[in-house]
């Protein structure tokens, strides 16, 4: 497994441990302008959720992989939390949050990959 395979793997397991919804995987790596190569995007149904997500996610990382962020924004009303992973970018979302900004459709010319939620 590569180590795009193993970061988005574990990524997507800390999304999934703390029910994350909609998980959707923009693969960014033949679009010279992307910030990263990567975004993976996810949802909770609250504030709370979102922030225990984003966590959960950092610590899993961390746990399992050594892998520490170069930086995470968002906390401060935990309707978007980014973390940046520097060839992955994760965006974990309140639901209106996610409609509006709507990163699937900005970047509808990369491939996207929607992984099942667990339930």
């Amino acid at each position: 497994m590569t180590e795009k395979a193993d970061i988005v793997a574990l990524i997507t397991e800390g999304i999934h441990d703390k029910k994350g919804r909609r998980v959707s995987l923009i693969d960014l790596s033949g679009i010279e302008s992307a910030a990263a190569s990567n975004f993976i995007i996810c949802e909770g149904t609250s504030t709370m959720q979102v922030a225990a997500i984003a966590d959960n996610i950092r610590e899993h990382l961390q746990e399992k992989a050594g892998i520490k962020p170069y930086n995470y924004d968002g906390y401060q009303n935990a309707q978007w939390i980014v973390i940046d992973y520097g060839d992955t970018l994760v965006h974990v979302f309140i639901r209106e949050m996610r409609e509006r900004y709507n990163l699937e459709e900005l970047w509808s010319d990369a491939p996207v990959t929607e992984i099942p939620d667990l339930d």
